[in-house]
């Protein structure tokens, strides 16, 4: 599974992008957007989404369906 990222709620911080290990994290059109084919949610390497773990906005990451 991947993450995704809420664009109404993505205030572009940009504090997501560099702690992405794959690199799946990108800026399209002003907010920043989670390449679902790249993700791996940070999996074997960590227990969590680094993405997660940085991001100050509740509710901006969440589970791709």
């Amino acid at each position: 599974m991947a993450m995704q990222i809420e664009a109404d709620l993505c205030t572009s911080c940009g504090d997501c992008e560099p702690v992405c290990p794959t690199g799946a994290i990108i800026p399209r059109k002003g907010v920043f957007f989670i390449k679902a084919d790249i993700c791996t949610e940070c999996a074997p390497d960590h227990d969590m989404p680094q993405c997660l773990s940085v991001c100050m906005e509740d509710g901006c990451i969440i589970p791709a369906e």
